[in-house]
């Protein structure tokens, strides 16, 4: 079951278990919100809104407050050629995940079950098995250019024995649980997706070696 929410003046088709950055919301991490502007609820029998959904709403759980990517803008105007600028933002966001679908007042999908799962896999934690003490011939590839990595990152996890693209394509959930908590950055690799960019990164370098 799908449900299409309104939020922050953006539409989103959600399912329970989905993970999504919508405009700030005033919550903490751990906290659950509802959205209660539901403009359709998907399933055996579509039910859509006019304009919303009687009694349907999503629950999800905070997951942090994050920033989006920066927007640059360049300002340049005529005929003033010394009058020019690149202006910078990042938006910011929150980070959640839907844990369940309500219709009619009453949860229908998701709730316990979802939440259950989640508590699992963080119950069920474990070291990966792909780790090294060193790295390959040829030496470690350049994590930092997945998304989030930066330099004090990168070596936390040498530190851990994570020196390739392809280690931290591998990962499991009940890995990426394990790998969270060494780097205290709660949420940082399921949020910035390092699993599929590493595997992109990994298959662009197994590309290159075909070639040669």
């Amino acid at each position: 079951m799908f449900a299409v929410l309104k939020t922050g003046g953006k539409q989103y088709k959600v399912a329970p278990g989905d993970i999504l950055r919508v405009e700030k919301l005033v919550a903490e991490a751990g906290q659950t919100v509802q959205f209660d502007e539901i403009l359709m609820l998907g399933g055996e029998t579509a039910r859509i809104g006019d304009p919303l959904v009687a009694g349907a709403a999503v629950q999800a759980e905070v997951i942090d407050q994050i920033r989006g990517e920066k927007v640059l803008n360049f300002v340049r105007r005529r005929r003033k050629h010394s009058s020019k600028r690149t202006k910078g933002h990042r938006q910011y966001l929150t980070l959640v995940r839907v844990t369940g679908i309500m219709a009619d007042g009453a949860l229908v999908a998701g709730g316990a079950s979802a939440a259950s799962a989640k508590l699992v896999a963080e119950v069920a934690a474990e070291r990966p098995a792909n780790l090294l003490d060193a790295a390959r011939e040829g030496g470690p590839d350049d994590l930092k250019l997945i998304s989030g990595v930066g330099p004090k990152l990168e070596s936390l996890l040498h530190e851990n024995g994570v020196f390739h693209f392809d280690q931290i394509a591998a990962w499991s959930p009940a890995e990426v649980a394990w790998i969270d908590d060494k780097l205290k950055f709660k949420g940082r690799i399921e949020r910035d997706d390092w699993i599929g960019k590493a595997a992109a990164l990994a298959a662009g370098q197994n590309d290159t070696k075909d070639e040669e």
